[in-house]
């Protein structure tokens, strides 16, 4: 467990590093005198990096362990977010962002596989889970912390110090061990054209693979892009709120998030048929509370209705990593990065694309926030549709496995 929780904290700093942007949107807009596409184009190309890399890292952790992945991300995020903090210009704070954007892309699909070396495989659902526990700590950290020493500290002295945190956990990887002694797994294939083709191609060809990408595209982008950018200029300039009880809203997301991530991983671990039902459950009530509170009548929500929107965004976390538990049933250990890698771009895909959109629309709307967030409705119809195709044959598929296990276990006395 200590060795996990090395790589959790890992996780826990790229993700303070990831969100710091969320509570800091509107004094990046004033640091660097951009309009709302250009706001949105920090965060999209920060997710364009991530996204971009999840194949790779999966190779990269299958080939190389979990430590020199890790060790390499620490010291890319660590670096971006010190030059962010630096940044005189716009296109130097871009490039710092992808800079952090490409060192984030390294730790979760690295401490995934940490916590498949170190725990039992029917611990997966609850492990992945408390994973997304350290990530939402991590985001407490940014809506309580960051956005606090913003305003007593301002941009420079809050960037630079919360990137010694950095430091401090590069220092930790050094004692990570990639398995316990005497769980050595098998040597890889030699690397190169042919390994990396078979190892995604094997991936893909897995229903439950493509499955697991889909729940994570459909469930993880509404509050990602909430947390990420325009949550808080949605509560502050849409619904006329402080800055203060927008920040509060941010953080009730955060512990919601944290709270059903522990129920979600104890349902799974015990029920398995549960996750598809769970995955589809959280993203109807989330189009449900979005539908109903950009339609409202009246300038502003009711109070009531925006804390039940953060709270459905809560589980929205949670129910992203139900798609790691699709794929990693239908994948052998050699290929749990890779399959895990693939799953992982689906909700930064889509997460990428309604930054975009919201941004686009805010500028070419004059600032409409309800035309802007309904782009969301489109991509959560296209997650569900795919859904829907790939249930039944991920099923049938896990179990014809299941039945093909129990007949290699019978033994026939000779």
């Amino acid at each position: 467990m200590a060795v996990w929780s090395i790589g959790a904290a890992v996780y826990f700093v790229a993700v303070i590093f990831r969100t710091s942007l969320g509570v800091a949107g509107l004094d990046a807009a004033d640091r660097f005198d951009v309009n709302a596409s250009a706001l949105s184009t920090f965060s999209i190309l920060q997710l364009l990096v991530y996204a971009g890399m999840q194949i790779p890292v999966g190779l990269m952790v299958d080939r190389l362990g979990t430590r020199k992945v890790l060790t390499l991300g620490v010291t890319l995020f660590t670096i971006g977010q010190l030059g962010f903090a630096l940044a005189p210009t716009y296109g130097m704070a871009l490039a710092a962002r992808a800079l952090l954007g490409c060192g984030d892309a390294l730790t979760f699909i690295a401490v995934l596989r940490l916590g498949i070396h170190w725990f039992p495989a029917r611990k997966g659902p609850l492990i992945a889970q408390f994973a997304g526990l350290f990530g939402m700590a991590g985001n407490l950290v940014s809506t309580l912390l960051i956005a606090r020493l913003l305003s007593h500290f301002g941009w420079t002295t809050t960037f630079v110090g919360s990137s010694m945190a950095g430091v401090v956990v590069l220092v930790l990887v050094f004692f990570l061990k990639d398995h316990p002694e005497g769980h050595e797994p098998p040597p890889s294939e030699h690397a190169g054209a042919t390994y990396v083709r078979k190892q995604i191609a094997e991936s893909w060809r897995e229903p439950g693979t493509r499955l697991g990408l889909w729940v994570h595209f459909t469930t993880q982008f509404p509050a990602t892009v909430f947390m990420l950018l325009w949550g808080l200029p949605f509560l502050v300039e849409a619904q006329g709120l402080s800055r203060a009880t927008a920040g509060d809203l941010l953080t009730l997301v955060v512990l919601v998030n944290m709270v059903i991530g522990l129920v979600y991983g104890q349902i799974i671990a015990r029920h398995h048929a549960a996750r598809a039902p769970i995955a589809l459950g959280t993203i109807g009530m989330t189009a449900l509370v979005w539908a109903s509170t950009l339609a409202y009548p009246g300038d502003h929500a009711p109070m009531w209705l925006l804390i039940t929107l953060c709270v459905v965004l809560g589980a929205c976390g949670p129910a992203s990593l139900i798609g790691f538990d699709f794929a990693r049933p239908a994948n052998p250990p050699a290929r749990q990065g890779t399959a895990s890698g693939i799953v992982n771009m689906g909700g930064f895909i889509a997460s990428m694309t309604t930054l975009l959109a919201i941004g686009v629309l805010l500028d070419t709307t004059g600032g409409d926030y309800r035309v802007a967030f309904s782009s969301v409705f489109v991509l959560e119809a296209l997650g569900v549709v795919q859904i829907l195709r790939l249930r039944a044959r991920t099923a049938r598929r896990e179990r014809e496995r299941l039945v093909a296990s129990r007949v290699e276990a019978v033994h026939v006395p000779v």
